[in-house]
């Protein structure tokens, strides 16, 4: 095994274009295509979008800035940056919980990453066979049937998620700046390409405009409390903060780049990419007259109905789940960056091996989660199967947790108006934002940790 590498050979982002495109492909995930369309949906459709996104202003937005600073300042991995910051004290556990969240979201994104790769072969199927496939149908009690028989099929389940994850292991081996940057430079047009044809169709179903005003026409009496807090806590998981994926990027980040800039345009084009998910799919939901609060099950049950309703709906429904298999990637591969960097920087393994033992963990632990609707279908740990279990785990307790600490310890360490802290969100002074800059300080400080424990504390049941 190779020595540690110095900090003088750590791999980085190449271009100014390589930072945004890898923070932004870590943001856009199954999150926007799967996540945002089902959560609002089942939550009144525009007033919640409207929560949404002022919670990602307020609550995202400020932990991913945070995030980015701490990585490039320390130049290390997600524990390690706060070893360096805070020396002799726990705030490293704050890193810890990062990585844990990472890898419990792997544990079961993985598995639904799977079951995309899966409905693309399906839905491929159904273009070329017609009537024969076994997804062209208008049917949504056989399309359930469908993806049941894929979740509790169990050698299926567990080869569908090694797939996922042998691949994003390949990008990952390569490096930084010839895997992560190349890919996400590549695969982020191709996104936007095939989000924007699959809306077009959409829109110009008879009908459609129904499915406009639900997603952009707020009626803020079907909005409940419980929705705010939904809102809340999906606008810190879309940004992937929590989760040590932005201080490991970060950590990447070129000296000149622009830290609140980049963080700003990520959120934006983040947003955007959800809104136009939500364009390609309720249209099409409300003009075949189908029920746009049909729950997770929306991407794998009601969508290929759907689209099997409209003309030359199999080939829009090809293009539709690779635009998801596109989106899981980036979201993908930074999460199985953060464990990989911590292998590679703290035991001085060579990228390969570092990336090999994580996948192979990842697809151990993953397994359960793959199974839990099929061989573990009656096993269950504190009321809830694996995947739910690793969901729960992640997405309620361990990153609002860490985000809740990451903006204690910007209080805690750097104060407000640092100046260590704001030389590095303005390039020593390169940068004309120093009002940005406060403004940030000012809300990171006040607004977002009471934001995150209210998250937190949602997600622990304790507004029930």
């Amino acid at each position: 095994m190779e020595r540690k590498a110095s900090p003088t050979q750590r791999d980085a982002f190449a271009t100014r274009l390589g930072v945004l495109a890898a923070t932004l492909g870590s943001a856009v995930g199954l999150g926007n295509i799967w996540k945002f369309p089902y959560l609002t949906g089942e939550n009144g459709g525009a007033a919640f979008v409207i929560v949404y996104i002022v919670a990602t202003l307020f609550v995202g937005l400020p932990v991913m800035i945070s995030e980015h600073a701490i990585g490039r300042m320390t130049r290390a991995n997600a524990t390690d940056a706060f070893r360096k910051l805070a020396p002799k004290t726990p705030w490293w556990l704050v890193g810890v919980a990062g990585v844990l969240s990472a890898f419990f979201i792997m544990a079961f994104y993985s598995e639904v990453a799977g079951w995309v790769l899966a409905y693309i072969a399906k839905s491929g199927i159904s273009l070329f066979q017609g009537s024969a496939g076994a997804l062209a149908t208008s049917d949504p009690l056989a399309t359930s049937a469908v993806f049941n028989e894929l979740v509790s099929d169990p050698l299926w389940s567990l080869i569908v998620q090694w797939v996922a994850l042998i691949g994003v292991g390949a990008i990952i081996a390569a490096g930084v700046s010839k895997g992560i940057e190349r890919m996400t430079k590549r695969l982020l047009p191709i996104l936007f390409v095939l989000l924007l044809v699959v809306c077009i169709r959409s829109l110009t179903l008879d009908g459609a405009s129904e499915g406009l005003k639900f997603l952009f026409k707020p009626d803020f009496s079907q909005l409940t409390s419980s929705a705010v807090l939904v809102a809340m806590g999906l606008a810190f998981f879309k940004l992937s903060v929590g989760m040590g994926t932005m201080i490991t990027y970060g950590s990447y980040y070129p000296d000149d780049a622009n830290i609140p800039h980049n963080a700003i345009r990520v959120m934006l084009a983040d947003v955007l990419v959800s809104l136009l998910a939500g364009m390609a799919i309720f249209p099409a939901v409300f003009a075949f007259g189908f029920e746009p609060a049909a729950g997770p099950s929306l991407l794998f049950i009601t969508i290929p109905a759907v689209f099997s309703s409209m003309p030359f709906g199999s080939f829009f429904m090809v293009l539709f789940f690779i635009l998801s298999a596109v989106a899981a990637t980036g979201a993908m591969v930074s999460l199985v960056e953060v464990p990989v960097a911590l292998l590679h920087e703290k035991l001085g393994w060579s990228r390969i091996v570092s990336t090999v033992v994580t996948v192979v963990l990842l697809a151990a632990i993953g397994s359960t989660a793959a199974l839990s609707s099929s061989t573990l279908a009656n096993f269950q740990l504190f009321g809830k199967n694996m995947f739910d279990l690793f969901d729960f785990a992640s997405s309620n307790i361990l990153l609002p947790l860490g985000g809740f600490f990451i903006s204690l310890f910007i209080t805690w360490r750097f104060g407000f108006g640092n100046k260590e802290l704001v030389a590095t969100l303005t390039n020593n002074g390169t940068l004309k934002n120093t009002w940005l800059v406060k403004t940030f300080l000012a809300i990171i400080t006040v607004v977002t940790p009471i934001a995150v424990l209210i998250i937190l504390l949602d997600g622990l049941g304790l507004f029930a």
